[in-house]
């Protein structure tokens, strides 16, 4: 068949991502993946690159925190490359993730393609599924992007079929991107061409990892070019370890580890880029690339009880597991790579299927196991052919897109209209503005901000902005808005000051919480918590103000609007809030702030946990437990996150040991008398 793309609908029984978190995202990121005891032993690019501009802000991006576990089907805009031997599945309005890579003559599906989507926080901002193949851009961790929409669109390919583009602005480092897939025909495998630009007049920092997920069996092997690699767990520690057996056991088999783990492959200069995961009949899903994709990576989820409850979370108990192989820029995912002033960063990768003998896959000689692979690769995709291919789609990344499929933000329409960046074969054209940029074109134009009521839209952060904010008439909102961004350079003292402006002007809620993150970062645990339980009685008051006008029998769409949009606004704050008084020794405040959530909300499993943290603060240890005996499921859960077990045997040690001391004594009776139940069982390294 002549290969084609079309658009389809696919249904899976989907849990909503739910809305934006309304506050800005003020604290840095809870990085799970950041390296506190590094190997003496680590090359100077290495090292140089593991502290070069790692992220500190998830600014100007919004935290997506609002979903739920509750899942119902759900058709969802899909785009399908098809030749005679490959069809693959993509999903533009989800980061433009590949569902499925699908075999035709093996009647094979050669990725872990989820049969649900559910979202765990696992991406930077939250919000993030597993399966498939998915384009992590920015900082280290999964992209802001996994949820989020991104253009496509048809654009003609080298081979005189067409391609499917995917692009998009991306926020955290101020970067476009392109994805550009295309399938040959005849061919066997899914080409794709990557592109990262950098328009701006100074170096910026990159990160790229094309995370593929496999289907995982107790005989599969991942396999790799490699005789060491760098291990990174969730202890933070980065070592070098010898490929395939280290601490006694062959960790190219996923489930021979109990822990989940990182082991990034130490690839040798000259040799071809490439990693393979195959099963005990030695098929598999083989990737390769142009060198400048230089790191490879195996993820595992290990055998043990939280990578196998990890699994299930993701997707549904009695689904096969999944392992992740990678390709990223650098060594590890620990690293970032400057990209110079006007610079871009390109490459070509491959996907497709790959069949080895199966005695030499699985033996015990490393050496001959990975040669079988490679020259079972070099004979179905010669290395030369994917050079090849690379220059050949050089010239088609710039063209104009044919026909466009899916649409993503307004933001990278925002960014050329204030520069005039020249972005060829990247439309970030003036249609695909909408609500959330209007308020910055207007800045953009008049030099003023509105000043609005109701809830502020997401601020822009980046120093062009920032100095627009500076120059632009004083208001509540002007104020806040500068606030952040001057907070977001560094700026702390500046910030407070705009803050304290706004909350002068009467824009009251938005700096009274970042006040008092301001309070808190500064280690003033009390003054923190008063201000969260001003912004706390400030939300309630808005809200229910809000939900007054809406109700009117008058009421226009706009009031309605508006009513809706604070729903959010006192869980977003009560989450934070709660925590901070019980710190600051005000447990009964803590329960009031629980109190004034609507039952839907206080019913949700992060609700329950703060609940019987505020019991447990408030000295009734026995109804603490009686909310985890009782049961919950916390949808938010943070990847690393051992909020719950923390909790868990802090109840247990308040227990046994009543109104005395807790005594070493006290605490190892406690983890024998109150083992922590499966359910609640999410460490991600050895307790």
């Amino acid at each position: 068949m002549t290969p084609s793309t079309r658009r389809t609908t696919l249904t899976v029984p989907t849990a909503a991502v739910g809305p934006d978190n309304p506050l800005p995202a003020l604290a840095g990121p809870r990085d799970v993946h950041r390296v506190t005891v590094p190997d003496a032993g680590l090359p100077a690019d290495m090292a140089r690159q593991l502290g070069y501009r790692p992220l500190d802000s998830l600014l100007p991006v919004r935290r997506r925190d609002g979903y739920t576990r509750h899942r119902v089907p759900t058709g969802l805009d899909a785009l399908v490359l098809e030749n005679d031997r490959l069809r693959a599945t993509v999903l533009p309005g989800l980061g433009g993730r590949v569902h499925s890579l699908f075999h035709k003559p093996t009647g094979r599906e050669l990725l872990y393609s989820n049969p649900v989507l559910q979202p765990a926080d696992f991406a930077l901002n939250g919000a993030w599924f597993s399966g498939g193949i998915e384009w992590n851009i920015g900082a280290t961790g999964h992209t802001t992007l996994s949820c989020a929409p991104v253009h496509a669109a048809r654009v003609p390919a080298p081979d005189g079929g067409e391609m499917l583009r995917l692009w998009e602005w991306e926020r955290l480092r101020d970067l476009p991107f392109q994805v550009d897939l295309w399938l040959p025909e005849g061919s066997d495998f899914l080409y794709v061409g990557v592109r990262i630009l950098n328009p701006h007049p100074h170096t910026a920092p990159v990160y790229w990892w094309s995370n593929i997920a496999v289907p995982e069996a107790a005989d599969t092997r991942v396999l790799a070019p490699a005789e060491a690699a760098w291990h990174f767990g969730y202890e933070r520690t980065l070592r070098r370890v010898p490929v395939p057996e280290s601490d006694g056991a062959d960790r190219t088999y996923p489930l021979r580890s109990e822990y989940p783990a990182d082991y990034f492959y130490e690839i040798a200069p000259g040799e071809r880029r490439w990693i393979a995961s195959l099963g005990a009949d030695g098929h598999g899903l083989v990737h390769t690339s142009t060198d400048t994709l230089r790191g490879r990576k195996l993820f595992l989820w290990g055998a043990g009880r939280a990578g196998r409850h990890w699994q299930e979370w993701l997707t549904e108990p009695g689904t096969p597991g999944y392992a992740e192989i990678q390709a990223g820029l650098a060594r590890t995912q620990l690293e970032h790579v400057p990209l110079e002033a006007g610079g871009e960063f390109a490459w070509l990768e491959a996907y497709g299927p790959l069949t080895a003998d199966p005695r030499a896959v699985h033996a015990a000689d490393w050496s001959a196991a990975r040669g079988e692979v490679a020259d079972r690769l070099e004979a179905a995709l010669p290395r030369a052919a994917v050079d090849e291919a690379y220059a050949a789609w050089r010239p088609y990344a710039d063209l104009e897109p044919k026909e466009r499929l899916a649409t993503g933000s307004g933001w990278g329409a925002l960014e050329v209209a204030r520069a005039g960046y020249d972005l060829p074969g990247l439309p970030f054209t003036e249609d695909t503005l909408g609500e959330e940029q209007r308020p910055w074109q207007e800045l953009l134009h008049t030099g003023d901000l509105p000043d609005e009521p109701g809830v502020p839209g997401p601020t822009l952060v980046a120093p062009p902005w920032r100095d627009l904010l500076e120059s632009a008439r004083p208001s509540g909102t002007a104020d806040y808005h500068l606030g952040v961004a001057q907070w977001h350079a560094g700026d702390r003292a500046q910030a407070v000051r705009s803050w304290e402006r706004a909350l002068a002007r009467g824009r009251s809620c938005w700096p009274l919480y970042c006040l008092a993150v301001a309070e808190a970062v500064a280690g003033e645990t009390d003054r923190a918590a008063q201000r969260y339980a001003e912004a706390v009685a400030c939300a309630a008051e808005q809200t229910e103000r809000a939900e007054r006008a809406a109700a009117d029998d008058g009421a226009d769409a706009a009031t309605v609007r508006r009513a809706r949009a604070w729903l959010p606004v006192l869980p977003a704050l009560a989450r934070e809030a709660v925590p901070a008084l019980i710190a600051a020794g005000r447990a009964d405040d803590a329960a009031a702030v629980l109190a004034r959530l609507r039952p839907a909300d206080r019913a949700r499993g992060r609700f329950r946990l703060l609940a019987a943290q505020v019991l447990l603060a408030q000295g009734d240890a026995p109804a603490a437990r009686a909310v985890f005996d009782e049961g919950f499921e916390v949808a938010d859960l943070r990847e690393g996150d051992e909020t719950l077990s923390d909790t868990w045997y802090a109840i247990a040690e308040r227990l046994v040991a009543g109104d005395g001391p807790l005594t070493e004594v006290v605490r190892t009776k406690a983890r024998t008398d109150h083992p922590l139940p499966e359910r609640y069982e999410y460490r991600m390294r050895p307790a």
